[in-house]
């Protein structure tokens, strides 16, 4: 274990320094024309991201990685150089990345993991913003999606960070968090999961037009969707926390509300707001651009097949999978889709 995280170490160092000098280098080109009122909203994102990667510097030495630690201190001194006038897809990495490992590297410190679904929704909104300040026009489809984007990152950030103050631990972390490695794994991963799914959005704010000015037909399609994901994923988290509160329920599952009709409606809510995003970003994206619909894809199989229904599916079983009360739930309702279950297929 000692050789695995010295190599880390090693890695994460070079990272930190080739990304940071490609940055650098990135914008020793750009034109300095930038009105006063831009330059001062983007020089905020220096402060999180040379902040985080300060972090990484203090959690790289406490943990015995000095060569490492100096590589992230010069990262973070590189940041004093550039300007974030004209962001691409490299630089959002690297304060995503940045954001993660800096907070992996004060959550280990602390043996916590209050702050992994903060700075995990949070990331979003501040990439989503941040992309929207730094384009290089603006259009009300940029507006509109990095509002959608943040009032999804507000609205579950905020859920699963009541729910793990209210209930004082997260239990995906109780082992881990002990563990700074695993830790590590576990906030790299966020920052891969991320970058991908915010894909549709930092490719729209990127582009020079954000396309055309006229309604579409993705515009109206996409935000009915992305609308009616967040509804039932709100909906479904809500009435959930709710029945758990409820001592009376401690023990039990939820068959009341969407979870009358499946097993996982927070899910179906999710994949439906990711969906939403890309039917609405795709008017004002091309080629090339398009195959950001891994964003949806990736978060479809994820749940799906991942860290989403396989882990909770193996709980649900160990919990109550002997129990005839459980089977007849599980036989009654979908899989996925919140409606009654001759309304839709057996897939579902």
């Amino acid at each position: 274990m000692q050789a695995a995280f010295s190599r880390l170490g090693q890695l994460a160092g070079k990272f930190a320094a080739a990304a940071g000098a490609g940055v650098r280098r990135q914008f020793a080109s750009s034109s300095s024309s930038s009105t006063a009122g831009q330059a001062s909203l983007l020089q905020t994102f220096r402060v999180p991201l040379r902040s985080s990667l300060l972090a990484v510097t203090l959690g790289l030495g406490t943990f015995g990685r000095p060569a490492a630690a100096a590589s992230f201190a010069s990262s973070a001194a590189i940041i004093d150089q550039v300007t974030f006038k004209e962001m691409g897809l490299l630089s959002w990495l690297l304060v995503d990345v940045a954001i993660q490992w800096g907070g992996w590297a004060v959550s280990a410190l602390l043996k916590t993991e209050k702050f992994f679904d903060m700075l995990g929704t949070g990331s979003f909104a501040a990439l989503a913003v941040g992309s929207l300040l730094a384009s290089k026009s603006m259009h009300a489809r940029k507006i509109a999606a990095t509002a959608f984007a943040a009032a999804w990152a507000v609205r579950l950030g905020g859920f699963l960070v009541m729910r793990v103050f209210k209930s004082g631990h997260d239990s995906r972390f109780d082992e881990i968090k002990q563990q700074p490695f695993r830790f590590w794994i576990f906030w790299t991963m966020q920052a891969v999961w991320v970058f991908t799914t915010l894909l549709p959005v930092l490719l729209l704010n990127s582009s020079s037009l954000g396309g055309p000015a006229a309604l579409l037909w993705s515009d109206v399609v996409g935000g009915v969707v992305y609308a009616t994901g967040l509804a039932v994923e709100a909906t479904a988290d809500g009435q959930k926390f709710a029945f758990k509160m409820d001592p009376a329920n401690k023990g039990k599952f939820i068959d009341s509300g969407l979870w009358s009709y499946a097993r996982y409606p927070n899910y179906f809510g999710e994949m439906m707001v990711w969906w939403g995003m890309f039917i609405f970003c795709s008017g004002g994206l091309q080629g090339a651009q398009l195959a950001s619909v891994v964003s949806p894809v990736c978060v479809m199989l994820l749940l799906r097949y991942v860290s989403g229904i396989p882990t909770q599916e193996k709980q649900a079983a160990a919990r109550w999978g002997t129990t005839q009360e459980y089977q007849d739930y599980a036989a009654r309702t979908n899989l996925l889709v919140p409606l009654p279950k001759c309304w839709s297929s057996k897939a579902s």
